[in-house]
């Protein structure tokens, strides 16, 4: 059966805004793959789930070209709260998507299209959007994986804007592998999309990390009984794979998710919204969604005041969220505190809609990347946690989650360089700090291969020379640290004759870059001792 057959026998009328009427197969190692209907496709039109607002695009989302070039077809456009205004998925002049575990629950939403043909086996992965959560609440309602990258590394050109300085392109998928494998893919810097950002030159942590976790005040009674329990046993598989659990102050990051929609300083990005379509809603379409249309109109009551507030409250709690960042490498909140049926948003669109971002509308305003993961299923129904890091420690998360859902470990560059060194920069000797302000990191302690001899080089501080030597060598004890590029780079200026930074072999049989001695440097050998510290200790 091909992919549109099976779309098509699957019998959800509210997946699907689009379906053409024929696709290619993808080339060899690409894959089928669905795309919200704010996304441009060229060749298929864009609603933003608006039939009146419909215009047919002759180019691609440049995310989408991206993924065309690696051999991956879009198939379907799919639907999704009108303007990707709402986290329900029930905003939609084209129906509701089916929930696959509940037919009676919301599928979560903007992305609600996307994330239902992922959750039905249609697709192995889809497009979403996310500016508030749109990309991680349809993901924990139907046990997917949802990866919100950091703002900017995915381009937004070609997206019909929500909010256009918050907005990110997500991905569904059922495993962290594929969605890092896509994700990777179809970013990179676009000099046309005035947001997108060049990806810096960092080095993430590696191995066992510090896992913040909000007080009990900002769980008990507001997440859900079960939901909270399986948040809680989640926390205890983390610690079993050797992370660290430590107590935050979540207290900056949910005034921060408040701000993005109202409160005393809040609302200036929903003017955003105005920007984006206000003018277009302004002529009273027909099919407009009545509770996106006024939310998107009120923006009209703003003005750059209260924008400017906004903004300097933001500021301030930006601060205060870097501070708690100091004290953990990951951030860790079940995605929604609640599992709502369709009838409960009927009856209180707005109100079940803003407590569903309560763990989810800080992200993007606060400048951290998301990656949600299914946790155990309580009964008949999913539910999830979200991993959020500091922008652009995306591969942590993407390291740190497949791990805790027991996939094979995934191999992702953290930017780093390893250095072996075996004197003055060692921990407790006078050169050590050059290290750790150069953003070094140890790693472990080491042995080289049994074919170098230490000498004892004086100067100013003296120094171990490392000389590689073709008989009578010996294995000489060291560290290894590991450092940003640019750091390493740095470090390469700040060494002088006859020391310098070559390949170093170590007992494993491996090579990495370390510090070794020019042949003629002379010295007094100290071969015998082992060590350096060997030789200090005599």
């Amino acid at each position: 059966m091909s992919v549109l057959q099976r779309i098509r026998a699957y019998a959800d009328p509210a997946l699907c805004i689009h379906l053409p009427a024929a696709v290619a197969e993808p080339t060899a190692g690409g894959l089928h793959f669905a795309v919200k209907d704010n996304i441009d496709v060229a060749g298929m039109p864009t609603t933003a789930g608006c039939p009146s607002f419909a215009y047919q695009p002759t180019v691609d989302a440049a995310v989408v070209a991206r993924l065309r070039a690696a051999g991956h077809v879009p198939v379907a456009k799919t639907n999704l709260d009108q303007f990707a205004t709402g986290l329900v998925g029930t905003r939609s002049p084209y129906g509701t998507p089916r929930n696959r575990f509940d037919p009676l629950r919301i599928p979560g939403g903007s992305s609600s299209g996307s994330a239902c043909a992922v959750a039905a086996g249609l697709v192995p992965f889809a497009l979403g959007t996310d500016t508030a959560g749109s990309g991680r609440v349809p993901a924990a309602l139907q046990n997917l994986v949802g990866l919100k990258p950091t703002r900017g590394w995915l381009s937004t050109r070609g997206v019909v804007p929500a909010v256009r300085s918050l907005d990110c392109v997500s991905v569904f998928t059922k495993s962290v592998a594929l969605a890092w494998n896509v994700t990777c893919t179809a970013a990179g810097f676009d000099e046309q999309d005035a947001f997108s950002r060049q990806r810096p030159d960092l080095m993430l942590p590696s191995g066992a990390v510090r896992i913040g976790v909000p007080a009990a005040e900002h769980l008990d009674g507001i997440v859900q009984v079960d939901l909270l329990r399986t948040y809680r046993d989640t926390l205890d598989k983390l610690r079993g794979l050797g992370h660290t659990l430590v107590g935050i102050d979540y207290a900056p990051f949910l005034a921060a998710a408040r701000l993005l929609y109202g409160g005393t300083h809040g609302g200036a990005w929903v003017a955003e919204r105005t920007a984006a379509v206000g003018d277009f809603l302004d002529r009273l379409p027909p099919d407009a969604d009545p509770v996106v249309a006024a939310t998107i109109r009120s923006g009209r009551q703003l003005d750059a005041v209260a924008a400017w507030a906004g903004t300097y409250r933001l500021a301030e709690l930006t601060r205060r969220a870097q501070r708690e960042w100091q004290r953990m490498d990951v951030l860790v909140l079940p995605t929604v505190c609640e599992y709502p049926t369709l009838a409960e948003v009927a009856a209180d669109p707005l109100g079940v809609n803003s407590r569903l971002g309560r763990f989810t509308n800080f992200a993007n305003l606060l400048d951290t990347c998301a990656l949600a993961v299914p946790a155990d299923l309580i009964g008949p129904l999913p539910s999830g946690i979200t991993l959020f890091g500091p922008a652009w420690h995306d591969g942590l998360l993407a390291r740190i989650g497949a791990e805790f859902l027991g996939e094979p470990s995934l191999t992702i560059d953290d930017g780093g360089i390893t250095v072996a060194v075996f004197g003055a920069h060692l921990r407790g000797q006078p050169r050590n700090s050059q290290l750790v302000e150069l953003g070094g990191c140890f790693i472990a302690e080491c042995r080289t291969a049994p074919v170098y001899r230490l000498r004892h080089i004086r100067g100013r501080v003296d120094r171990p020379g490392l000389v590689r030597v073709d008989t009578d060598g010996a294995a000489i004890a060291g560290e290894l640290w590991r450092l940003p590029a640019a750091g390493f780079g740095r470090l390469v200026a700040l060494v002088t004759a006859p020391l310098a930074i070559g390949s170093v072999t170590l007992a494993n049989g491996s090579d990495v870059q370390g510090f070794v001695c020019e042949g003629y440097a002379g010295g007094e050998d100290i071969t015998a001792y082992g060590s350096w510290c060997g030789f200090l200790a005599r």
